[in-house]
């Protein structure tokens, strides 16, 4: 009783006393100090923060705050972000002159007091630790109670007061200033624009920050854990030159992947691969750089494996488990082959920002072989890494399209290897020019370099060695005839995208296929070499040098359709581009003479190219995505494909991607997701998106579950009225239809039923795929 009393109290005081001056909170509670947080958590304390607080922080929190595009930098995912606090600082600014100093959680810093010497303000209480002043001194319960006294929406549409838009102003106040921001946006309480926590909800958050908001250490890895981690830090940091260069190679790769270890039962468990100043055994003393190949500062790397604390979030975990299989693997793929490695490559930046050079005495197929295994998760790394924030970033990619490899026993003999290596100097990647590039203008020499490439690749097709390899499907990879990753499906989602396996959706219009120096070349460009808090020309050239890639990827999709029907299939990619790109496309420097190899019998070779490849792959095709894996009807499965095939018209007002919560008698029975594939004349334009856009062109994929980590809009469609759901879609004409839409089935931000269908959509995400799901984005969801 007397814990409920002094509660009480308390509340009566934040509410009586919410007008205290900024220079009266060290006058009443002390002066600031993050060393008044410190003290011992009981097991009580503990547990009621593991069973009650963190699920309210991590399904009503965390899916706006997290990764590098969290508001004001407050990442929730984590007792270390709590800790750290908040930032008026922006990680992504497309306007700033010179790169940033990054400010990575767990990186950067490593004490509250190291983020106070970066400008970060705390967000809970660090004066006296008393009730009044943890909750009075705390922007968390500040910001929930605020949303707590505005009440329930009254309208569903809520007013232009209200800014959703990625790029707004950021309110980033300390608690001194927070009296002001309260009565300057009276509504923008917590959840922003979202309904608010619920009585228990409200309770729960407020019992714990009153008590000081304490939160228990890491709990301990159970002992076979442990032994796995000394497992793999021992294969990971053996002491022979070439032990170590294949380390290096495996750990610039797979840094930002989420590692597991052992079998299921250690699901609660992921690891990060980091670099260390200490050896295995002694505790991880992480070596912080810009990029991970940057030079680490010390004589000797060690490879280690970090517990990482942060809850899963979809838009930025790539799940690997490591096991004995993969390690296997990788053992074939790097020692298979006899062959030395003479020295350390070092990392000078010419050196290190071009793995082709780095990595030069590991043979290419070895290389290929590693990256193909997961080439999901490679490819992956470009859309869930740090680039895929913003427009500018992705709007290089069509909305939809598939991609195939070739196969490396095939395409990597001694020739094209020694091809290869002479085309070494003509591989070079924007981040040879650091984080503060000042000029676009270096992409006329990236240009010239990439025609080199090409010229030297289209001789190389044509020369002897060139045709002892066919011309024909038996060079694209299948997988070895079990390996899913074999064909990847892109969706872009107007500043964001997604990769699933398999070929999704409808034929494309455009198809990239892949082969190692552009998978290479990917990764290095848009994941290793790519810097969030670099400067606007740095984002700039990295943008336009994956032009670059895409138009490769094209063009070597290109080759097994009849030579005669390349150019026209191209001029149609690239209608209404720009006279500098086109003379770029169509230049004889990267023009193919050698006829294709695949035997054609109708006049649409592309869709019938798509087919036989369907056919080749059918043993690996990944179908999770497919309408037949959901629980709907064969009936309601017709009215979505039949959805499917509607073009044009009312589907411009369509959302980029809708989730969609399918009930029966308003219990959870299903997700599916609505994709709206925008369509383009071309996709060569860097600022004026819209002037390309042909909305007639445009479609719908319908995949089962959930596709894409950033919805735009909830639905709840019951299972009964779902064909009139999918006739209603067809038929959209004006943007008061989609209002209409939303008014029969949308889950807007202001619905009551909000965190019903969000916390029902989790759990179906979660039963659906347990490693691969995690916490949705709702940054970008819609308020129309």
């Amino acid at each position: 009783m007397s814990r409920w009393i002094t509660l009480f109290l308390a509340l009566v005081l934040v509410s009586g006393c919410a007008a205290y001056a900024t220079h009266q909170f060290d006058s009443v509670f002390g002066a600031q100090d993050t060393a008044n947080r410190t003290g011992d958590i009981n097991d009580e304390e503990a547990a009621f923060y593991n069973e009650q607080v963190k699920p309210i922080l991590d399904s009503r929190c965390v899916s706006c705050h997290a990764c590098y595009d969290a508001p004001c930098q407050l990442k929730l995912t984590a007792a270390g972000g709590i800790e750290r606090g908040g930032s008026k600082e922006l990680v992504y600014d497309g306007t700033r002159l010179l790169a940033s100093s990054p400010t990575r959680l767990f990186i950067d810093a490593k004490s509250p007091d190291e983020w106070r010497t970066k400008g970060f303000h705390p967000v809970l209480n660090e004066r006296e630790q008393s009730p009044s002043a943890n909750l009075q001194g705390s922007l968390l319960y500040r910001a929930v109670a605020l949303r707590k006294k505005q009440g329930d929406f009254t309208q569903p549409i809520l007013p232009d007061s209200y800014d959703f838009s990625l790029a707004r102003d950021q309110q980033c106040v300390s608690i001194e200033e927070y009296q002001q921001f309260e009565r300057d946006y009276p509504n923008w309480g917590m959840p922003y624009g979202l309904p608010a926590l619920s009585d228990n909800e409200y309770d729960v958050l407020t019992r714990w920050l009153a008590k000081g908001g304490k939160m228990p250490e890491a709990k301990p890895l159970p002992v076979k854990l442990q032994q796995q981690v000394a497992l793999w830090e021992s294969r990971l940091n053996g002491d022979d030159l070439k032990g170590q260069l294949v380390s290096r190679y495996i750990y610039e790769h797979l840094y930002l992947y989420s590692l597991y270890l052992g079998d299921d039962s250690s699901e609660d468990f992921r690891f990060q691969l980091v670099r260390s100043k200490t050896p295995p055994g002694e505790p991880i003393d992480r070596i912080a750089t810009r990029r991970p190949y940057d030079s680490p500062g010390v004589d000797r790397v060690y490879y280690r494996l970090w517990a990482d604390p942060e809850v899963k979030v979809q838009k930025n975990h790539i799940p690997m488990q490591l096991d004995e299989a993969r390690y296997a693997r990788w053992q074939s793929y790097f020692y298979g082959n006899d062959y030395e490695v003479t020295r350390d490559p070092g990392y000078a930046p010419e050196v290190a920002t071009n793995p082709f050079r780095a990595f030069r005495e590991i043979p290419a197929y070895g290389r290929y072989r590693f990256l193909l295994d997961h080439s999901q998760k490679t490819i992956m790394s470009f859309i869930k890494g740090p680039v895929c924030r913003g427009q500018v970033a992705v709007n290089v990619i069509n909305e939809q399209f598939w991609v195939y490899f070739l196969d490396p026993e095939i395409a990597y003999n001694k020739g094209s290897a020694d091809y290869l290596e002479d085309q070494v100097q003509n591989l070079d990647l924007p981040a040879i020019g650091s984080s503060n590039a000042l000029s676009p203008t270096s992409w006329v020499t990236f240009s010239e370099q990439q025609k080199s490439y090409l010229s030297a690749k289209a001789a190389l097709i044509e020369s002897e060695v060139g045709k002892t390899i066919p011309l024909d499907l038996r060079v694209i990879w299948d997988g070895d005839g079990n390996n899913s990753n074999a064909v990847l499906t892109v969706f872009r989602h107007f500043d964001n995208a997604s990769v699933v396996k398999g070929m999704v959706g409808q034929h494309p219009k455009t198809s990239w296929v892949i082969d190692y120096p552009l998978l290479e070349r990917i990764h290095y460009l848009l994941v290793a070499g790519f810097d969030v808090y670099g400067n606007v020309g740095h984002q700039l050239v990295t943008r336009l040098y994956m032009d670059f890639l895409r138009m490769e990827g094209e063009m070597n999709f290109l080759l097994f359709l009849p030579k005669e029907d390349r150019e026209s299939i191209r001029q149609y990619w690239y209608r209404g581009a720009d006279q500098t790109i086109k003379n770029y496309i169509f230049s004889d420097y990267i023009k193919v003479d050698s006829q294709s190899q695949v035997e054609y019998s109708t006049d649409d070779r592309q869709s019938e190219l798509y087919e036989k490849l369907r056919h080749k792959l059918a043993a690996v095709l990944d179908h999770s995505h497919d309408l037949e894996q959901s629980k709907l009807s064969a009936n309601q499965i017709e009215a979505l494909y039949k959805l499917q095939s509607v073009r044009g018209g009312g589907l411009v007002h369509l959302p980029n991607v809708a989730t969609v919560l399918v009930t029966q008698q308003g219990v959870p029975l299903d997700v599916i997701s609505l994709i709206h594939n925008k369509a383009h004349a071309n996709i060569s334009s860097l600022l004026d998106e819209e002037a390309a856009r042909l909305p007639e062109e445009d479609g719908v994929t319908i995949a089962k579950g959930v596709l894409g980590d950033y919805p735009n809009v909830l639905m709840q469609v019951e299972e009964s009225e779902l064909v009139a759901w999918a006739d209603q879609v067809a038929n959209l004409k004006t943007q008061a239809d989609y209002a209409a839409l939303l008014d029969s089935f949308g889950i807007r931000r202001t619905h009551p039923n909000f965190w019903f269908v969000s916390d029902a959509i989790s759990n179906l995400n979660k039963l659906d795929r347990p490693r691969e799901s995690g916490i949705l984005d709702y940054n970008r969801l819609e308020n129309k």
